[in-house]
This record gives structure tokens, C-alpha cells and sequence, in this order.
């Protein structure tokens, strides 16, 4: 969050009280200056990296009459579980924070920012990738599927029904992950079915709880499921 510096609109010898008859008081000018000045800025410029909305076409010149991208930031359109989003992005906003912060899809966890454990992957045009190692502007057009997409309405994907099935979880902060890797390497025919094979392309997720056994399991139950 940015700090603000005083900008000088203190009160000055000019707002001083006059007299007794209490007209008014120095804080209370100080105060009505500062709800103005902080409503034009609150008017003209955008909180945090950018805004994010629906581009659902309910409207044929919304794009036309929409305020143009915040200086410093390009328009791109993310496709997410089949919705296409519109965020305004600084060039050095990772597609995890655009997920969270913008579009408040917060099943995509932050885990260690590095690529390493596995619990920010999501999947990119049907690769999964580690959201946290990725650009969001690289993606404009992209179609993007979070664990929020993996179901249908209120009925469980056989991926999120097997983790629940096999207790295939403790703390639960690498599950989304670990679901959105498993989908992949289940559809991935190059991956060979055995055991061994799954926990090699499974390698890049870590459970700092120690629930591989059952992770594994709930993988293999799944298969041929999707």
C-alpha cells in the first residue's frame, strides 16, 4: 500500500478561530478540505494494480465508453473457466496475483513465489503451469482454468471427489495444486499409468503435510474418470 505524504493543507495561520462566537474551528475547515480533496482523487485514479470486470458483451460500446487502462498498464482479456475477464495489468503483475487480487479467484494458493511447490498451478490453454512464474500481459487471449473451474455447478469434479474420498489432505493449502496437476497428468497419454510414474510427474507439488500416500491414491481411483 502506498504511503501518503502530507501535502501541505494543514491548517494555516489564516484558519485560525476568530473571536468567540464559534463559527468554526480549525479542525473542522482542515477536515472539510480533506473529505474534498480526497474525493477528487478517489474520482480520478484506480486503487491497487488495475480493475478487473466481466467483458460480457451486454452492452455493444462498452468497450468504446470504458475509461482507458490506468497509465502504466495494458488491457488483456483472460479467458477463466470460461469466462472472459478484462483487467487493467502492470507489466510486472504475475497472472497468480491477477487470479487472486483481481478476479478474487483465491482457490490458486501463494505458496513459496518461486515455482517450487506447485501450490499456485493452474492450467494454460490445457498446459499446467506455476501461476506465480508467469507474466499476466503474456496471457491476453489466454484460456486459463482454476479449481474453481474443475467443477460442474454444485456437482464435483472426479478429481475433487477422489481427494475427498481417499482423505487425500491435511491442511489443504497444496490441494488445489495437486488437483490441477493430477488433471493434467491424467490427460496427458504420455504419462504412463504405474505408480512410479505418476509420483515422478507429480514431483513438482509438495505436501508439507505427507499426504503422498493418499494423494497418490486419489489419483489413481480417478483415472479413467475424466
Amino acid at each position: 500500500m502506498r504511503n501518503r505524504k502530507n501535502d501541505g493543507a494543514g491548517i494555516g495561520a489564516g484558519d485560525t478561530k476568530h473571536g468567540d462566537d464559534g463559527d468554526y474551528s480549525p479542525s473542522r475547515r482542515h477536515f472539510i478540505k480533506s473529505v474534498g480533496m480526497s474525493s477528487i482523487a478517489a474520482a480520478t485514479t484506480g486503487a491497487g494494480l488495475g480493475t478487473a470486470w466481466a467483458d460480457d458483451g451486454s452492452s455493444a460500446d462498452q468497450a468504446a465508453t470504458a475509461a482507458a487502462p490506468a497509465e502504466g498498464t495494458m488491457r488483456i482479456t483472460l479467458k477463466v473457466n470460461g469466462q472472459p475477464r478484462q483487467i487493467d495489468a502492470a507489466p510486472n503483475l504475475i497472472l497468480l496475483d491477477a487470479l487472486r487480487d483481481e478476479l478474487e479467484l483465491t482457490g490458486t494458493k501463494k505458496g513459496c513465489d518461486h515455482g517450487q511447490c506447485g501450490a499456485c498451478n493452474v492450467h494454460v490453454n490445457g498446459t499446467v503451469i506455476n501461476s506465480c512464474l508467469s507474466l499476466a500481459v503474456m496471457h491476453d487471449g489466454d484460456e486459463i482454468t482454476t479449481v474453481e473451474g474443475l467443477s460442474d455447478g454444485e456437482d464435483l469434479h472426479p478429481i475433487q471427489q477422489a481427494f475427498l474420498d481417499e482423505d487425500a489432505y491435511q491442511c489443504g493449502y497444496c490441494t488445489s495444486g495437486q488437483m490441477m496437476t493430477a488433471t493434467a497428468v491424467l490427460a496427458d497419454t504420455r504419462i504412463d499409468s504405474s505408480d512410479d510414474a505418476v509420483r515422478e510427474a507429480m514431483s513438482g507439488n509438495i505436501c508439507r503435510c505427507g499426504a503422498y500416500k493418499n494423494i497418490l491414491a486419489a489419483v489413481q481411483s480417478t483415472r479413467g474418470k475424466i
